[in-house]
């Protein structure tokens, strides 16, 4: 008989048995993630909730978001260290749900590769299933796709989205807002998941730095620091609105620390942040340096040092922070709410950093 000559899908780049044992050896990590509310296993077509657990709500409203992790995807590939980027991925998410004041539920992932390398793939549903359990929430399932002549071998990139609930009366926002509430900065572990098409022009591109040199002023390679997971607030949110009044949050993202502020500010008032409160880290000042960046240009591209925003009143303030300190989250009142005064915007920086 003569040797087949037809197509198929493995000499066109696709290797099913790679992508099968990806997903035995990401089993027992996405197992680690899994709350009471959650039916059977990965593998099927579907997750599965129980959604009874909501009745215990009055009137459930279901929170939803979807992000991914950006360029900073390419850090990961470059330095070969895959099993910090889903922290990223479920910070990107669910502290966005969190912002309302819903709790995270659930989530699922989609990772498009180049080409599966099991062990890779499953490094990558480890800090996707860590995340989950820092932001209490469970990994449902996912997607892992393969897409040769898309994307090189060692190319990938990742996204998620996720559910969460909270309770109608309890919906954090705009609405609750008064004039004198305080302003609370949540420090951030660093660059987050934002900005890094710049990070990396700066310092990669322009300055030509390699990511396995070490730099004085970090302390550590700049690899390193460069891929330092997203800090994921969930549960420390969560428990600031158990303690005390919370009136709104901000994640600080794409935009910065003022534009995603003022979404969450009404038009009738005007968040002012007071910089002098703290001191950006220095992987902030190295970017800024090394590639001649104005300031505005940096506040906004990268978080400068604030991850998350919680307003609250003024007569909630001490215990807001107390409660962030017992939970280790560094965290300081940055600024108040005043009146907008014909500001055009919601929320403003004033002042210098402190040195």
């Amino acid at each position: 008989m003569s040797e087949t000559t037809g197509a198929s899908y493995a000499a066109a780049g696709v290797d099913i048995e790679a992508g099968d044992r990806a997903v035995e050896l990401m089993k027992e990590w996405v197992k680690k993630t899994r709350r009471p509310e959650v039916l059977g296993g990965i593998g099927g077509f579907a997750g599965l909730f129980d959604a009874s657990a909501l009745k215990r709500y009055e009137r459930p409203l279901l929170a939803s978001a979807t992000d991914g992790v950006g360029t900073k995807v390419d850090i990961a590939r470059r330095l070969g260290v895959y099993d910090t980027i889903g922290h990223d991925l479920v910070a990107m998410v669910m502290d966005d749900i969190v912002v309302c004041g819903a709790e995270p539920l659930f989530m699922t992932d989609y990772i498009c590769v180049g080409k599966v390398h099991p062990e890779r793939v499953a490094a990558i549903v480890k800090g996707i299933a860590e995340g989950c359990v820092l932001a209490g929430c469970a990994l449902v399932g996912g997607e892992t796709a393969e897409h040769p002549g898309l994307l090189g071998e060692d190319d990938f990139d990742v996204a998620g989205a996720g559910t969460g609930v909270v309770e109608a009366d309890r919906l954090l926002g705009p609405d609750r807002i008064r004039k004198g509430d305080t302003v609370i900065a949540m420090a951030s572990s660093g660059l987050h998941s934002n900005g890094y098409s710049l990070v990396r022009h700066v310092l990669l591109d322009r300055a030509g730095l390699a990511l396995e040199s070490e730099v004085a002023e970090l302390g550590r390679t700049l690899g390193e620091e460069l891929l330092e997971p997203t800090r994921i607030y969930s549960l420390d949110c969560l428990a600031l609105t158990r303690t005390t009044e919370v009136h709104a949050y901000s994640h600080v993202t794409g935009g910065g620390l003022a534009a995603n502020l003022a979404r969450v500010v009404p038009d009738a008032l005007h968040a002012v942040v007071d910089r002098s409160t703290w001191t950006p880290g220095a992987v902030f000042d190295l970017v800024g340096r090394t590639g001649d960046v104005e300031r505005l240009e940096l506040e906004k591209t990268l978080n400068m040092g604030v991850g998350m925003i919680a307003i609250v009143p003024e007569e909630s303030t001490d215990v807001a922070l107390t409660t962030l300190a017992d939970r280790g989250v560094d965290a300081w009142v940055a600024g108040e709410i005043t009146d907008r005064g014909g500001k055009e915007t919601g929320a403003e920086l004033v002042g210098d950093y402190a040195v």
